[in-house]
């Protein structure tokens, strides 16, 4: 696949970001990608390796390799470089609903597995996907195409998050009717409101959205289903039901002083900045502002990063993230070889500004918030937070956290941000439907599975499988519209990859 010399010839490139300060000016993408005729020769460096790890999607101690929809990468990246661009869409499309958004926010776990990264630099995989995608709207390839018959059969989703739209997507190729219902007012669920607009522009979102709409998938915002609107009704209007509201219910942070004014969990925080510019570009002022505030934000994932971006844009004073792990390594381990997924520090495009902007990174290691300290009024001041270290139980030979003792600090705080992961399914939902919990408080299934313990309703995305990434919920959303085929035909046509 490509030029068998290509990855020799040519080096790896990829678009070119805007400088940090410009960027915090605005919300918008701030990535320049590549000329078309230098991204075919990105194509040219994937190596006709053989054996394709970047597709394999395999489990390697306990973390994925490859991609997980198996994405026929080879085969697009040559035809990126032959120039078939309209055949390399087909490819990319047999395996992935949703590209456009893929190769804007997904952490490429593709370019991670690439044989060409054991020495070098891996294939711009990403790159070439969004290439793909991208060009593909823009000459009408991407243009809607309805299902030439129809079944009869009517599904019902509740929740238009990247996995129930998958589920949705290829439900309604099959022929059947498909309702999504969201409680937001926009579709998209995490797409729309979970990730900056800077990382996914929400009109991205919506042309997807009007494609599938004149495909024939109808949508219903505003309804919160359980709430607004009885599960019972659902299962009399249609033959199934598929529960894709993600894992919603942010964990807390338990320690004195919680009840201070200013504190906010991450999620209600980007939401309604992502909102707000979509409803009025600000004007509303219907979110939290950090103009000129201290700014703790407690969790070092990639929720936490785009609310220190967030917070730059909007003109905080300081921003300090707060990590209880250690710093990982600048380049992999011994014990973590190819094509294990790297367990490296890595610094984002928010950490980036942070530093262009203090002079430092924002993020403390190895640290938790041991107390808020607040004023008469209850308004937030300051967070004490301790240096932890790892200690094996003797008894149980498990590594744990403890407190290293007098290592207190203050940190001035105006403003706490709260991104320390969810803890599963909100459960009204399940409560309404009746589905069964597992330990981890996410719907409960048989392995493999996505039928639910009630007839005729099934799940799917991190309502299933617990907080992930936009191409887990795609996958999951594929797999689930499978199932729920079968179930209604007895027997599906269906491709999961």
């Amino acid at each position: 696949m490509g030029k068998p010399t290509g990855f020799m010839e040519y080096k790896r490139e990829v678009s070119r970001a805007q400088e940090p300060g410009e960027r915090i000016r605005h919300f918008q993408e701030f990535h320049e990608h590549l000329p078309r005729e230098e991204q075919q020769l990105q194509g040219a460096r994937c190596m006709e390796c053989g054996v394709p790890f970047c597709q394999s999607g395999m489990m390697l101690c306990g973390m994925a390799s490859g991609c997980p929809l198996h994405n026929l990468i080879p085969e697009w990246n040559d035809l990126v470089y032959t120039g078939n661009w309209q055949q390399a869409y087909s490819r990319l499309k047999k395996t992935n609903n949703f590209p456009e958004f893929t190769s804007r926010v997904c952490p490429a776990l593709c370019e991670a597995a690439c044989t060409c990264g054991l020495n070098g630099d891996p294939v711009a995989t990403k790159e070439n996907e969004y290439a793909i995608i991208e060009n593909a709207y823009a000459q009408g390839y991407a243009a809607p195409n309805p299902p030439k018959v129809r079944t009869g059969k009517r599904v019902a989703v509740v929740g238009s998050g990247p996995s129930g739209l998958a589920a949705a997507d290829q439900l309604n190729k099959r022929g059947h009717l498909v309702t999504v219902f969201e409680r937001s007012d926009r579709v998209g669920g995490l797409l729309m409101y979970g990730i900056p607009n800077m990382k996914l522009e929400k009109q991205i979102v919506d042309r997807k959205r009007r494609v599938m709409e004149e495909e024939g998938v109808t949508f219903v915002t505003g309804v919160d289903i359980g709430r607004k609107m009885k599960a019972e009704q659902l299962l009399k209007d249609f033959d199934r039901v598929i529960l894709a509201c993600g894992a919603s219910s942010p964990r807390d942070i338990q320690a004195p002083g919680r009840d201070a004014k200013g504190i906010y969990f991450a999620v209600d925080f980007l939401k309604a900045n992502t909102k707000s510019l979509l409803d009025s570009n600000f004007a509303d002022q219907k979110y939290v502002d950090t103009k000129g505030k201290n700014v703790i934000i407690i969790g070092g994932g990639d929720t936490g990063n785009d609310c220190v971006g967030t917070s730059i844009r909007h003109g905080a004073k300081s921003v300090t993230q707060i990590e209880m792990m250690p710093k990982a390594p600048d380049t992999r381990a011994e014990n973590n070889p190819w094509p294990e997924w790297p367990k490296v520090c890595k610094t984002d495009y928010g950490q980036e500004e942070a530093i262009a902007l203090y002079g430092h990174d924002p993020r403390i290691y190895e640290a938790t918030v041991k107390e808020f300290l607040k004023d008469k009024e209850g308004n937030l001041t300051a967070v004490k937070i301790v240096k932890l270290a790892w200690e094996k139980d003797s008894a149980t030979g498990r590594m744990n956290m403890k407190e290293i003792a007098g290592s207190e600090e203050i940190l001035p705080a105006d403003l706490v941000l709260i991104a320390a992961g969810f803890l599963g399914a909100e459960g009204y939902v399940a409560d309404a439907f009746g589905v069964e919990l597992n330990e981890r408080n996410n719907v409960k299934t048989e392995t493999g599975c996505y039928q639910t313990s009630q007839d005729n309703i099934f799940v799917t995305g991190d309502m299933h499988r617990g907080q992930s990434l936009v191409v887990w919920a795609i996958r999951e959303g594929r797999e689930a519209a499978r199932a729920v085929d079968e179930s209604l035909m007895g027997y599906s046509g269906l491709a999961i990859q």
